[in-house]
């Protein structure tokens, strides 16, 4: 199963690596699916680990950060979009991730955020909830 994680899916695995952005990041350490994304998706990844307001509420410290973005960048899927989509007009930001899944083909995109939800899908890549996600890697 082919997915993309949203920014957000990560930042909450870091601030609370038991709610279900931390239980997605933990299946996908057991290779439960294979995450698929993009550069920008990593230049914003590097980007919000190194805000001070995001800094101060992650459970992780630098050098766990530092080691899962090494991780991500040995193990996920590395897609370059070659289409460029406007489907999100709210939130600009997040036709990057939307990008990434029509790229990498994938199956779910998993995202917190409201945006992207209120989009449901987009050329079959269902688009759902970390908690949502997570009741599916349960099956």
């Amino acid at each position: 199963m082919n997915v993309v994680l949203d920014t957000n899916i990560v930042i909450g695995a870091a601030i609370t690596p038991k709610g279900p952005p931390g239980r997605i990041i933990s299946a996908w350490r057991t290779s439960a699916f294979v995450w698929i994304i993009s550069p920008p998706l990593i230049e914003e990844l590097e980007r919000a680990f190194a805000y001070p307001r995001v800094r101060r509420y992650l459970a992780w410290d630098s050098d766990e950060a530092s080691a899962f973005l090494h991780l991500l960048r040995r193990t996920a899927v590395l897609v370059e979009p070659d289409v460029r989509l406007d489907v999100v007009t709210s939130d600009p930001d997040d036709n990057r991730v939307l990008e990434a899944a029509v790229g990498g083909q994938a199956d779910y995109l998993v995202t917190n955020g409201n945006a992207l939800l209120d989009v449901k899908s987009y050329q079959g890549i269902e688009i759902v909830s970390a908690v949502r996600f997570a009741t599916i890697l349960a099956r």
